[in-house]
């Protein structure tokens, strides 16, 4: 007869680290790539809000700091 300790241990342990740190990583690339968006791609006239551009020119000086032509 086994003891209920015997029982527990045959029951693989989830290692949460690994889980968390793959949370962790995919939020950070899905950050840096929509920061990447806004600085290099987002145009104004080509943007996903339309033709509103407020984010622009909110970040234009930091587009040309970073080496990315916008006119």
């Amino acid at each position: 007869m086994t003891t209920p300790d015997a029982r527990k241990s045959r029951v693989p342990a989830i290692d949460l680290s690994a889980t968390r740190s793959a949370v962790w990583l995919s939020g950070t690339a899905f950050l840096a790539l929509l920061v990447l968006y806004f600085l290099g791609f987002d145009q104004g006239a080509t943007s996903v809000f339309g033709s509103d551009t407020h984010i622009h020119e909110f970040i234009h000086d930091a587009r040309h700091l970073l080496g990315f032509p916008c006119h």
